[in-house]
């Protein structure tokens, strides 16, 4: 099932109980995708069209993982605006809409806020001279953690920390010097512990229960439920690591976004949290 986010209702009825529902809301990449912000890496061509058959296949596992997808609308005119996850980061049924580092990806925010108000979420904004981006931050439990990157700086953490205090939520720092975000180099498995390249991330201390990956793409991981995990093709050997540990890979190939500096989690926002009901 697919609903377009832009064209949505004032709002969506809840199709799970809170705390235990699988809506995911993605973007399809426009035809500039190949014209993205590089950080860290070089740029490489990129095959537009295998990176739009790429994003079905990746939307499709979400489908047959029993994730509802709501679908919003291509930005052709702004090449990353794929990466969805950059624009907002939920905790609970707080959406808290991203104020972007690089200047050239502000505009992809405009109007969100009036798109998760209207599927049932609080809505607070990163504001001037805070920069943010949902790449940066990282949930377990009640604690946040957030990477103090070249997209995201103090004053974002600062105003994050304040949205997110009067819920209960501790805000942790942490560097990010290596890669693009702080998911860029460290995930969460479903059991709360860390699963990372090591040369990829700053500081492991600040991450209890660490578990090293074997290759770089090994660090990303999507918790889709009932044991199952998205990861990525090009970490074979991570893979079987993951697997090992008793869960159910659920392998999906972004090579063309890879070169866009992006990893499976950058191309969508999970809400696991229900709304209230109106």
């Amino acid at each position: 099932m697919t609903t377009h986010l832009l064209d949505a209702p004032d709002r969506i009825p809840a199709s799970a109980p809170v705390q235990n529902q699988r809506r995911v809301i993605v973007r399809p990449p426009g035809h500039l995708l190949d014209e993205g912000e590089l950080t860290h890496i070089p740029r490489l061509p990129v095959d537009v069209e295998r990176a739009h058959r790429q994003w079905e296949a990746y939307v499709e596992a979400f489908r047959s993982a029993g994730w509802e997808v709501v679908e919003a609308t291509a930005l052709d005119e702004h090449p990353d605006a794929v990466f969805m996850e950059d624009n907002v980061f939920m905790y609970g049924t707080m959406a808290v809409i991203a104020r972007p580092g690089a200047a050239t990806r502000r505009d992809e925010v405009e109007g969100l806020g009036v798109h998760f108000a209207r599927l049932g979420y609080d809505v607070a904004s990163i504001e001037a001279p805070g920069t943010l981006e949902g790449g940066d931050v990282m949930k377990v439990g009640t604690t946040v953690y957030v990477g103090l990157s070249t997209r995201t700086n103090a004053e974002g953490v600062r105003q994050l920390r304040e949205i997110l205090a009067p819920r209960g939520a501790n805000v942790v720092a942490v560097p990010v010097s290596h890669v693009l975000h702080l998911k860029s180099g460290i995930t969460a498995l479903p059991d709360g512990s860390f699963i990372a390249y090591p040369p990829l991330v700053d500081d492991a201390s600040f991450f209890p229960r660490f578990r090293p990956a074997p290759e770089p793409t090994g660090s990303y991981v999507i918790d889709l439920g009932d044991d199952r995990v998205m990861m990525h093709a090009s970490a074979p050997e991570t893979v079987e690591v993951v697997r090992s540990l008793g869960y159910d890979p659920v392998v999906v190939d972004i090579s063309e976004f890879e070169k866009m500096e992006a990893c499976i989690t950058c191309l969508s926002v999970r809400l696991r949290t229900a709304p209230e009901a109106a």
